[in-house]
């Protein structure tokens, strides 16, 4: 299998907050799995540095880089770096982001910046530097990681999520128009329910097993198709995205959630 030989993939959050697969880091492995060369960029050098080594460890070849994605001179440098190391950016997957509950009433004016510069400015940044070098190599797919909370509300509050995820699904539009003709693609992928590292460390602050249990139970109730994805799910929506099988393809929101985001399933979950 080699859908993405010869090009070089730059995976922006190719850590994993915690043990197991997180979206960044199953992406930047299926991606290398595909024959490509895999630029993996986190906040975290040895979550970055893990990631390389199982593509590493698989024959593949990785190089890890730390940056703060919302600083402009970290993302510059790292895009520098892959250029320096690789010759060329052909795949930019933009997988950073965070979640903070509450609605316009009770998130504070800090919070809100703070979420916006990692979930939605990260991302801008990023595709500012590696457009440019796209065009000139008349070439380029970019993905950016979003989440159905940007389509429809999900029974919580999460105004600074949601409004974040909204605004990178209407950035990835705008763009992919803009530079349709210069054969550089912009897609997002839209997420549903998963079961990934970043939510096992929301389930673990819950007081008991029984509640535990009853929230992953309560996440695939949820989901039409009966069950939560998983980390791979996106991966391999991405792996498509990237490679020549998807030319045709920009300014979509792929979305992957088992058919939560047209059912009318309950969305809510409380632990009481």
């Amino acid at each position: 299998m080699a859908r993405l030989a010869g090009k070089v993939a730059m995976v922006v959050g190719a850590g994993s907050v915690g043990p197991g697969w997180g979206n960044g880091k199953a992406t930047a492995v299926a991606f290398a799995r595909e024959g490509a060369r895999v630029f993996c960029v986190d906040r975290d050098l040895a979550a970055a540095q893990e990631t390389a080594g199982l593509i590493a460890g698989e024959g593949g070849e990785a190089i890890a880089s730390a940056a703060d994605v919302a600083r402009p001179d970290d993302i510059v440098a790292a895009i520098a770096d892959c250029l320096s190391a690789f010759g060329r950016i052909d795949v930019l997957d933009n997988n950073v982001g965070i979640f903070e509950a509450g609605d316009v009433t009770a998130v504070e004016p800090d919070t809100w910046d703070r979420v916006f510069a990692i979930n939605l400015k990260s991302a801008y940044l990023a595709m500012r530097e590696v457009i440019p070098v796209m065009v000139r190599q008349g070439s380029g797919s970019i993905i950016n990681i979003s989440s159905v909370s940007g389509i429809r509300h999900l029974g919580i509050s999460d105004v600074t999520y949601g409004t974040s995820k909204a605004a990178m699904n209407h950035m990835t539009r705008i763009t992919a128009a803009k530079f349709a003709r210069d054969k550089v693609r912009v897609n997002a992928i839209v997420p549903g329910l998963l079961r990934t590292p970043f939510v096992e460390a929301s389930a673990a602050q819950l007081a008991s097993e029984a509640e535990r249990n009853r929230f992953w139970a309560s996440r695939d109730a949820r989901v039409p198709i009966g069950h939560m994805g998983d980390a791979w799910d996106v991966a391999h929506a991405a792996v498509f995205l990237a490679s020549e099988e998807s030319r045709y393809v920009t300014g979509i929101e792929l979305v992957v959630d088992g058919g939560l985001t047209w059912s009318a399933t309950g969305l809510t979950w409380t632990a009481n």
